[in-house]
């Protein structure tokens, strides 16, 4: 079975398209749901309007199909909490500037 652990680790192997930065490490990933064969993802974009949720979702469902056990990937969308700089790991904020 596929664990939770399996599943960041894969996330945080997929940059930004933007930014060039894991999208874990960006906060842009709110859940990980895990039920048998099938895994739910909970994500966010930087803001509403963005348009690179295709970019995003596509190398999730790629990289995750890879996964032993994965049957079903499901990618859910959400601006609720919106996305801000303080859901960014400490190295992600260092590597764009923040401190």
């Amino acid at each position: 079975m596929v664990t939770k652990k399996q599943v960041e680790k894969v996330l945080d192997g997929i940059p930004d398209p933007e930014l060039g930065i894991s999208i874990l490490q960006l906060g842009l990933i709110y859940g990980v749901e895990i039920k048998s064969d099938n895994v739910r993802i909970i994500m966010t974009l930087t803001s509403i309007g963005c348009p690179l949720f295709d970019h995003i979702a596509g190398p999730i469902r790629e990289r995750l199909r890879k996964v032993k056990g994965v049957k079903k990937i499901d990618i859910d969308l959400t601006f609720e909490p919106p996305w801000s700089p303080d859901t960014m790991s400490k190295e992600a904020k260092m590597q764009l500037g923040f401190s």
